[in-house]
Parts: C-alpha cells; sequence; structure tokens
C-alpha cells in the first residue's frame, strides 16, 4: 500500500521539527493553466500542501472572497471534469505536491459518490475537504475511498465541534483542519483565550498534525499558538493577494517561501 502524499509530507515536516504551510486556491481563477502555474511555483517554493477549491454555486462555509472567487471560475466555465483533467495535467508534467480538493458534497453527489471516489484515485487528489459533509454522513464516501490510500478524507473541526472533538478524530488521517474563528473564512485575525484553549483541547485529543485556518494573513498571526499547532493554511488572504498582483506566479512563489520560513522562525 502505497503511503498517502499528504502523510508522507507531515512525517517528513515532523522529522525536520518543521511546521507545515498550507495555501487555497480557487481551481479556475483567473483560468485553469494559470492555476496549473500558481500550483508549480508554490510547489518550488516549498509549500506543504495545496487545497484547490472545485467552484460551486452556493459555497456557505465561505467569506466574499472565496465566495466571489467561486462564482467567476464558473463564469469562465469551470467544471468539476475540467478540474480532474487539470490535475492529471499537473501529475503526468512531474507535480509530486500533495494536492487537496476543498469542495461541497453536492457536487461529489452529482458525480456520483463512487465514481468520484475512482476519478480522484486515478488523477491523484490526495485529500478531500468537505465543510458540509457531517462527520456522521461520511460512510457512503469513505467506503468509496477505501482500497489504496491515495485519497484521504480530512477532517474538521470548530469550536462548537468540542464534545464530538474526540470521535471526529478518532481515526483522522493527514491533519486535523480547525476551523479558528466562529464564521466563515477570510475573517480578520484577531485570535482569542478561547481560540488558544480550543486548539489545545484539539491537540489534546490528536494523534495527526493540527492545522489552523480562516482570518490568517502572515506568520506572525499564528505566533500565539505557535507551540500548539503543527501548521497554518492561508486563503482568502491569498487570494486577494495573487488577485493584486495579476495572478503572478512569481509573486506565489516569494509569499510562499517568505510565510513558510518566518513561519519556522517563530
Amino acid at each position: 500500500m502505497s503511503q498517502n502524499r499528504i502523510e508522507a509530507r507531515m512525517a517528513a515536516l515532523r522529522e525536520k521539527q518543521e511546521k507545515a504551510f498550507i495555501t487555497y486556491v480557487t481551481a479556475g481563477l483567473p483560468n485553469l493553466e494559470t492555476t496549473k502555474e500558481i500550483v508549480k511555483a508554490q510547489e518550488a517554493a516549498g509549500c506543504d500542501v495545496i487545497e484547490l477549491g472545485i467552484p460551486f454555486s452556493d459555497p456557505i462555509a465561505d467569506g466574499p472572497v472565496i465566495q466571489q472567487a467561486s462564482f467567476e471560475a464558473i463564469q469562465n466555465g469551470v467544471t468539476l471534469r475540467k478540474v480532474f483533467q487539470m490535475m492529471e495535467e499537473l501529475r503526468g508534467e512531474g507535480v509530486e505536491q500533495p494536492i487537496i480538493f476543498m469542495m461541497y458534497y453536492n457536487t461529489v453527489l452529482h458525480y456520483g459518490v463512487k465514481a468520484f471516489a475512482d476519478k480522484c484515485k486515478q488523477v491523484g487528489v490526495d485529500g478531500l475537504i468537505i465543510p458540509d459533509l457531517p462527520f456522521e454522513e461520511q460512510d457512503e464516501l469513505m467506503e468509496a475511498l477505501q482500497g489504496d490510500d491515495t485519497t484521504i478524507l480530512i477532517q474538521l473541526v470548530s469550536p462548537i465541534s468540542k464534545a464530538r472533538v474526540p470521535k471526529i478524530l478518532e481515526n483522522a488521517r493527514g491533519f486535523v483542519y480547525c476551523v479558528s474563528s466562529m464564521g466563515v473564512t477570510g475573517q480578520a485575525a484577531d485570535f482569542h483565550r478561547e481560540v488558544l484553549n480550543y486548539l489545545t483541547e484539539v491537540k489534546r485529543v490528536a494523534k495527526i498534525p493540527v492545522m489552523m485556518g480562516f482570518g490568517i494573513r502572515t506568520a506572525a498571526d499564528v505566533a500565539p499558538m505557535k507551540d500548539i499547532i503543527d501548521g497554518a493554511i492561508v486563503g482568502s488572504h491569498f487570494i486577494n493577494l495573487m488577485r493584486e498582483h495579476d495572478f503572478d506566479p512569481k509573486v506565489a512563489a516569494e509569499y510562499c517561501s517568505t510565510f513558510k520560513a518566518e513561519l519556522n522562525a517563530l
């Protein structure tokens, strides 16, 4: 059984005592070719994992920045099938980066759960994050993903998951995605005492690395929780940065290498 790319990367980071840096990119913004260039630039710059957002008409867990990005990608004609095609090209062109699809369950259902899981394995999708698929309803997808270790389902927890955290994380794989603020993505990075308590609690029960996302712009934003978390995820800010610089892959690379260096120097 091949080791999953995400898990292999996490193990390598643990060995080096480094923290993980993960970014979110909406697939197909401004187009799929540029998305590919941004992925490659980030891989070269040492980004650890890339989340590819699959555009969806009603992305309820996302803030205005990612909602707008999703809307524009759909307007550009981006579909799940086209993103699968892009993944196949990326892997064919030698990209070894762990890549996760961040998406909504309706898209999976529409494609067909089994067909979707098979296609993910075939094109080298390493993980899935599905914010609107509650833990209690994951069985069908989990079953479809079993058989090899290519694609794993990443679990999300939030401050309101409290009592359920041990159950959610019992067999969790890859890393835990901690939603750090009570709300949608892309909010101001003002972290409170409760967030530290919550992260400490998640860390206590997690057997896998703990990542924090939502509202992070710079490595300094995670300084207060540097001793608790194993890495940081940047989404809305990264999309804004790409927009401001006309989706220049060089800017993506520069941001990634700087953040990664600063994160590990905290």
